[in-house]
């Protein structure tokens, strides 16, 4: 028999694109009987009422998260520590403690310390977002057909993963189970690097543009505009994931220097046949991302202009 994914209170810290979304799901799937929500901006929470993805809104840490039963932290991942540190003596015995961050390791080891006896800490990083940021960014929709990974710590109450596995099954998400040093490596990837390269890209295009007159911006094609798509992405959580993921990213920028030397070289010396050979194999990874349900086959990803694509821009 499965859990039962409702809650009576849950506590939203952090109000921008996932604690928003977030509030959308539970309030669409009816699963809590009141949302409390906290960002440090009244403004902020102000919105976040008047949007109403949260039921009312807490002055403070310690009264958003008291009688908590479920507490869900969709802050930067650098901020997760002060966080914690901040709400320890406030949680409710009993509750489960979760976040959203895209960082699992230092998530723990920041996290960990914090969580008192009889708190249920469950690290989770639900794999989907947008570019976009802030309470008028999030949609009930953004995690439905998407990975959510929980990294339970050791120990953990198998009761308490059971019903926040409920919980995100009933917001629309897949759940996986992973060991979290394992969950950094994967993200590492398929997430981290690529918004790096974009980075880097848009970057020097931009040092470009100048050279250019204007040039860069104007003729952009596909592949670029998707670049700058991901490079538009909250600068302070992806300086936060960089500073917390570096030995995993580190890896695969290493990696990923090797492979780019080795297309290099194929470029200079004409070496066609390898070039054809890696761009068939590198497309065959796109067709099984669409057959697994993660992407669509239609043109430019299945967006309409000015639309922001599924899982684009989060970690």
């Amino acid at each position: 028999m499965s859990a039962d994914p409702k809650f009576a209170r849950i506590a939203i810290v952090g109000l921008g694109l996932i604690g928003g979304s977030l509030g959308y799901a539970v309030k669409r799937g009816k699963l809590a009987d009141h949302i409390v929500g906290y960002a440090t901006s009244e403004a902020t929470r102000r919105r976040a009422l008047d949007l109403g993805f949260i039921d009312s809104a807490a002055a403070s840490l310690a009264e958003a998260v008291s009688d908590a039963d479920l507490v869900v932290l969709c802050t930067p991942v650098g901020a997760l520590g002060d966080v914690a540190a901040a709400i320890e003596k406030h949680l409710k015995k009993g509750a489960i403690l979760t976040d959203a961050g895209s960082v699992k390791t230092a998530v723990i080891r920041d996290v960990g310390p914090f969580v008192p006896e009889g708190v249920s800490f469950i690290p989770g990083h639900p794999i989907a977002g947008t570019e976009q940021s802030g309470p008028d960014a999030g949609f009930a929709e953004l995690f439905d057909g998407r990975w959510c990974i929980l990294t339970p710590v050791p120990g953990t109450d198998r009761a308490a993963l059971t019903k926040l596995t409920a919980f995100w099954e009933a917001c629309g998400s897949k759940v996986d189970v992973m060991e979290p040093k394992h969950h950094d490596l994967v993200l590492a990837i398929v997430s981290h690097l690529p918004h790096l390269i974009a980075y880097n890209i848009v970057g020097t295009a931009d040092d470009l543009e100048t050279v250019t007159e204007s040039e860069v911006i104007k003729y952009s094609a596909g592949g670029f505009r998707d670049f700058t798509r991901l490079a538009s992405s909250d600068p302070t959580m992806w300086r936060d994931i960089c500073l917390n993921n570096k030995d995993a990213i580190l890896e695969m920028l290493g990696r990923f220097s090797e492979d780019l030397s080795a297309m290099q070289r194929m470029i200079r010396w004409g070496d066609g046949e390898g070039l054809f050979a890696l761009f068939t194999r590198t497309r065959a990874v796109r067709r099984a991302i669409i057959d697994a349900g993660q992407d669509v086959s239609a043109p430019n990803f299945g967006r309409n202009p000015g639309q922001a694509g599924p899982g684009g821009g989060r970690g």
